[in-house]
């Protein structure tokens, strides 16, 4: 990853233009991993082809998947079938990508042979034992630093199968749902995941593609073993709306600004955001709503608008939990306060983002932001200008300072291009929909 720094310039005028979004990064991990499961082969078009989701899918094709890039992102995978996968020849490198590791270890704890996997030095330090318990708990023989919770990592083959459980997670994650539903696949009996909220339910929506009826009641998820997954021929994987989230907030905050967002995934564990934004008095419409392998799609038309501050937390927030440093920009731009409530989870992602917001938001317009255990409040209006400020190499962090330096005083932003994990387009489409 280059460690140069990156200039934003204040904006002269409003955003204008059309932004093809880039495909859904937790799609596009869950399409090259269940199709890897399969036996048949899947196409799969508008991948996310970004770092994370790469990572994904060297780990499959050394652990035996044939994966073939038509052009960088239309794909081929062909598996060899649910217990298919075979011994990797070395070390499995998850990079910077939490969803890489966190649902393989869900996978590679059911399978018959060792698997060790490294990562980057921000993923080596992000906690991994809330999946490696309730795992363990299942049979899983997982051994890593520091009582089994950091980087390397190594799978052990269990003693026998895998035996189905009721977890009762004391955090809303898609990833430790995920990691343990996949594991289920091959365990001894049901295995339920249950919840405090509901969080993002791109697994179970990929499971029920591939032939796989999760049962679902309230916030409880259940699976049952199968003998095999049945391939969707085609996996077209919409736009990512986490990706979005900058351009719906560009345009919101910049004035004179109109974009059209096409092909926007709205799956409804992920559209906090919109709620949030149009409760802020943005203007947003969506257009030509449909349906693709189970996920919702439409296009949104965002107009500049003047926002106000509001609260938000709870239930809310795992619907949007990796937007919420851009909505953060959104409310430093509107009047009054915005409180957001609940937000411990910013703390275990890339960097502990709720204190790299307070720190960085802070450098642009001293005294917005101040936070008090999992809370956080953004006084909107302050006066703004430049600053140099840290990415912390966190690509959410990157691109929510380059907004807001755009649409203030600028910034010169220190290892910016860390915006290659998810949206490697983001400076060009930013630069494009400025002229």
């Amino acid at each position: 990853m280059s460690n140069q720094n990156k200039m934003i310039r204040p904006l002269s005028r409003g955003l204008h233009g059309d932004v093809a979004i880039p495909g859904d990064k937790s799609i596009s991990h869950r399409s090259i991993m269940l199709s890897s499961l399969a036996d048949t082969e899947v196409h799969i078009t508008n991948f996310l082809h970004a770092q994370d989701c790469l990572s994904t899918a060297k780990c499959f094709a050394a652990l035996g998947a044939d994966i073939n890039f038509l052009t960088d992102t239309e794909l081929t995978v062909k598996g060899h079938g649910l217990h298919g996968l075979h011994e990797a020849a070395g070390i499995l490198d998850a990079g910077n990508s939490g969803t890489t590791l966190r649902l393989m270890l869900g996978l590679m704890a059911a399978q018959p042979f060792l698997t060790t996997f490294t990562g980057d030095a921000s993923l080596s330090q992000r906690p991994m034992g809330r999946v490696i318990k309730p795992l363990t708990a299942m049979g899983a023989r997982i051994y890593g630093r520091e009582q089994n919770t950091k980087l390397p990592i190594t799978v052990v083959p269990a003693a026998g199968k895998l035996q189905g459980t009721c977890y009762h997670s004391p955090v809303a994650s898609a990833q430790v749902k995920s990691a343990l539903l996949l594991a289920g696949l091959y365990a001894e009996g049901a295995t339920t995941v249950v919840e405090p909220y509901v969080s993002r339910n791109h697994t179970e929506r990929m499971l029920a593609a591939f032939g796989v009826t999760p049962e679902c009641e309230g916030t409880a998820v259940t699976v049952r073993p199968v003998q095999s997954l049945i391939a969707p021929a085609e996996i077209e994987v919409p736009g990512d709306i986490s990706s979005a989230a900058y351009w719906l907030v560009a345009g919101s905050i910049i004035p004179g600004s109109r974009l059209c967002l096409h092909n926007v995934g709205v799956n409804e564990t992920r559209t906090g955001i919109l709620e949030v934004l149009s409760n802020m008095g943005a203007s947003l419409e969506l257009r030509n709503q449909r349906e693709s392998c189970g996920e919702a799609a439409a296009d949104i038309v965002v107009t500049a608008s003047r926002l106000h501050g509001v609260t938000f937390g709870g239930s809310i927030m795992p619907r949007l939990i990796d937007e919420v440093p851009i909505i953060a920009v959104a409310a430093m731009l509107a009047d009054g306060d915005t409180v957001i409530n609940d937000a411990g989870e910013l703390r275990v992602k890339e960097t502990d983002r709720l204190q790299a917001i307070h720190d960085e938001f802070n450098k642009i317009a001293p005294g917005s932001v101040e936070i008090d255990g999992d809370t956080m409040v953004i006084h909107g209006g302050r006066p703004c200008h430049a600053a140099e400020v840290s990415s912390y190499d966190d690509h959410r962090m990157a691109m929510s300072l380059a907004i807001l330096g755009a649409a203030t005083a600028g910034a010169e932003i220190q290892n910016g291009d860390c915006v290659n994990i998810s949206y490697p387009e983001f400076y060009d489409t930013l630069a494009r929909l400025a002229d």
